[in-house]
């Protein structure tokens, strides 16, 4: 490993990049769920921070931008991957509605002897002649015949991308109402369509009824509320009113689905209301679920001991009582989780026992290391595999046995880069990724996430509403949040095989949830733990990171190189300095090719610094268009949680023209500043899923509180052939690599499985 990079040339007058941190500490990177327990995320004034399209230290002073970057779906215009965005936000509002009124019809009563038909009905009426004195008919007692086999309806194609329903924009009426009241109470005018979007028809008169409804849009911070409620309240104000002390709570909860929690204990979350001044904490909770705006569950602790209740003598024989611990959540949350466990119960417990396809013979002929996954396939409806880059060459296996075997069978992945590089695999192991039927491009066997939800890549769907597929593949499923894995999981239809594969190591999804780490550790279904390594002096690095070791690496062709610097304006100065001459030059990769990652947006080293220092050396201009310019790189983050790296090709009257991926994509103006960012310099929660021939990790003196483990391992996996790590945490990365795990996450997943499915093996 080598410590300068032997073509780094001497600094060159004019050509360092200082500037003066704009938020005091860089923004904490890494999973939400990274930066605090339940209680501190509880309590975290942070914004959401790399794909939530906000920026902490800003928020709080500007919270009309901050509720812009979480206002809902763009309006579709023909992008497609504006309406592919869309079309996945209404997938899952769909499936949400769906769940909860197959819920409610769960717990409806049912009466006796209604809603009975067929042989229910023959039955009830045969027992009744009995009772009467009559002969009950003889074919209620008669063997059926066997109904005629039907054939399996025929898949419905792929159909063309619609583009989600837009919900109705607010009256006329409404806004000027909302916005009397915001003016009168101090707020910025600015707010108006949020507050009206989230307090629909009548928004006006329910934020002067309740001033701390304003907590409703993103961004708004308590304290803002609280002025404003002062302001229009008066004397009537006070910390003491149950309007605040609910709104504030379900705010905290809204705050722990930010950092990654699904629920938050009872204690965590009274002590965070207790610091936000609610003088009666449980009174609050209790007043939130109420009202319906919270849900309130008791989870069985199994690893606990029993405790034993003080009972008399002739009690003694009772079972002691089991220890429970009690979660407050918000409804969508609770549902996701609830739902993704009905649909992970059923897909382990719907696998056809026909044993006609000949699974055995595909692991005879399959490599050796994906044997073993292929067997677990064949026997069990639900997997999980885990290993680094290059093991994906396992799950590629698995699909390409399957579609040899006439199955439909179809991978997708987190990002588009994603979809490419495997892609690339399936060539590699003998399959051109289409089945037979399959129509273009559209019929690869490869899809993303987002497409695959929102029918514009994959299979379709079949009559009953199901994907048409026989095995689903799902690559980094560690980015999976517990909304997007509900709604994947309830679309495979019975007999489907799911395979979850991806490295732990990495950060964990954006939204709230740990789905793969859950599964993991209630092994509720076979795990397959691949022993291919990643190659070279970057895999070993990577390796020992991953088991919270940083090892010195023999790199004798410059593969990894370590540059000290000093400060946070040497930092910009040599990471420039590596992206416009040193790595080209010495690798022939050109800049376009070198990535920057860093642990957040602002500071003096952070994206913004170093996106302003790379466009002026690498495609200098004024920024005409929202500080874009043609040729830019960007990234693109059409809803929370999803990053796609593009270019800027123009801009006109309908927006912003970018290239992604090989899509053409226009952002509307009213969209620019809150779903794209320069792309030069990304975090590594923008990175996670996308590789690039070479990266550039910045850690300037003072970004050491954001570092840990899976951000070093995330941060560093990015590289393909070489890896530039610009240096100023001194001891503070090797301790941060052993000693600083991901942060836990409050989930209900593992207990809800635990109910359903008994561990496996």
């Amino acid at each position: 490993m080598s410590t300068e990079p032997a073509t780094t040339e001497p600094d060159e007058p004019g050509d360092r990049t200082g500037g003066t941190p704009d938020a005091g500490t860089p923004e904490a990177e890494g999973t939400p769920g990274d930066q605090g327990t339940a209680a501190a995320a509880a309590t975290d004034d942070s914004a959401p921070e790399d794909g939530e399209n906000t920026e902490d230290g800003e928020n709080a002073q500007d919270a009309g931008a901050a509720a812009d970057a979480a206002a809902g779906a763009e309006s579709a215009d023909g992008a497609s991957d504006l309406s592919e965005a869309q079309a996945e936000l209404a997938a899952q509002k769909l499936e949400r509605e769906r769940i909860e009124r197959r819920k409610a019809e769960k717990k409806e009563p049912i009466t006796a002897g209604a809603k009975l038909s067929g042989t229910a009905a023959d039955l009830l009426a045969a027992v009744r002649a009995v009772e009467g004195g009559q002969k009950p008919s003889a074919t209620v007692f008669a063997e059926p015949e066997p109904a005629p086999r039907r054939p399996a309806p025929e898949p419905v194609r792929r159909p063309e991308p619609v583009a989600a329903p837009v919900a109705a924009a607010p009256s006329g009426e409404t806004l000027g109402a909302v916005r009397a009241v915001l003016a009168e109470g101090g707020a910025p005018k600015t707010l108006a369509p949020q507050v009206a979007e989230a307090l629909g028809e009548g928004a006006g008169d329910r934020l002067r009824e309740d001033p701390w409804q304003l907590l409703r849009v993103a961004g708004v911070r308590p304290e803002q509320a609280d002025g404003f409620a002062r302001a229009l309240l008066g004397a009537e104000c006070g910390p003491d009113d149950e309007r605040r002390g609910r709104a504030v709570t379900v705010w905290l909860l809204e705050q722990a689905a930010v950092a990654g929690h699904t629920a938050l204990e009872v204690p965590a979350l009274t002590a965070a209301l207790a610091q936000r001044a609610v003088p009666d904490p449980d009174e609050a909770v209790q007043g939130a679920v109420a009202e319906g705006e919270a849900l309130i569950f008791q989870d069985a602790l199994d690893d606990a001991p029993p405790v034993a209740a003080a009972t008399d003598a002739e009690d003694d024989e009772e079972e002691p009582e089991r220890p429970v611990r009690v979660l407050v959540g918000l409804e969508r949350y609770a549902l996701a989780e609830e739902s993704l466990a009905d649909g992970l119960a059923r897909i382990v417990n719907s696998l056809p026992k026909d044993g006609t396809t000949d699974w055995a013979s595909a692991a005879a002929s399959a490599p050796r290391p994906a044997a073993e996954l292929i067997r677990a396939v064949a026997g069990d409806g639900l997997v999980l595999h885990t290993g680094g880059e290059a093991a994906r060459a396992e799950p590629a296996a698995l699909v390409a046995a399957a579609r040899a075997l006439g199955l439909r069978a179809y991978a997708a992945t987190h990002s588009a880069d994603g979809r490419r590089r495997f892609a690339a695999l399936l060539d590699a192991a003998g399959t051109g990724g289409a089945a037979p039927g399959d129509a273009g491009a559209g019929g690869s066997a490869v899809v993303t996430v987002g497409g695959l939800l929102a029918g514009a890549e994959g299979p379709g769907r079949d009559t009953e509403g199901a994907f048409a597929l026989d095995l689903l593949v799902v690559l980094d499923a560690p980015q999976l949040d517990v909304e997007t894995a509900a709604v994947l999981v309830e679309s495979l239809p019975d007999g489907a095989r799911l395979v979850l594969s991806g490295d732990p190591g990495v950060l964990w999804s954006a939204g709230p949830g740990r789905v793969f780490g859950d599964l993991l550790a209630a092994r509720a279904c076979p795990q397959v733990s691949s022993r291919t390594p990643d190659p070279g002096p970057l895999g070993e690095l990577v390796s020992g990171i991953g088991i919270g070791e940083l090892n010195q690496v023999e790199a004798p062709g410059k593969e990894v190189v370590i540059v000290p610097v000093r400060d946070a304006g040497e930092a910009v100065h040599r990471t420039v300095q590596l992206v416009v001459d040193s790595v080209p030059r010495a690798f022939g990769i050109p800049a376009e090719q070198v990535q920057v990652i860093t642990p957040g947006h602002g500071g003096a080293a952070g994206t913004r610094a170093l996106n302003a220092a790379l466009k002026e050396r690498l495609n200098p201009g004024p920024g005409r268009f929202g500080g874009f310019d043609p040729g830019d790189r960007v990234v693109h983050s059409p809803v929370p949680g999803r990053a796609t790296p593009g270019r800027v090709v123009k801009a006109d009257a309908e927006g912003l023209h970018l290239e992604c991926a090989g899509d053409a994509v226009v952002v509307p103006k009213e969209r620019v500043e809150t779903a794209v960012r320069h792309g030069w310099a990304l975090t590594a929660h923008q990175a996670v899923g996308h590789r690039w021939p070479a990266a550039v990790v910045v850690l300037p003196g003072d970004a050491g509180a954001a570092l840990s483990r899976p951000w070093v391992y995330t941060a560093f996996s990015r590289a393909e052939r070489h890896l530039s790590v610009v240096h100023g945490v001194e001891q503070t990365l090797p301790r941060a690599v052993a000693e600083v795990p991901a942060k836990p996450r409050t989930t209900r997943l593992p207990a809800l499985l635990k109910a359903q499915v008994p561990p496996a093996g």
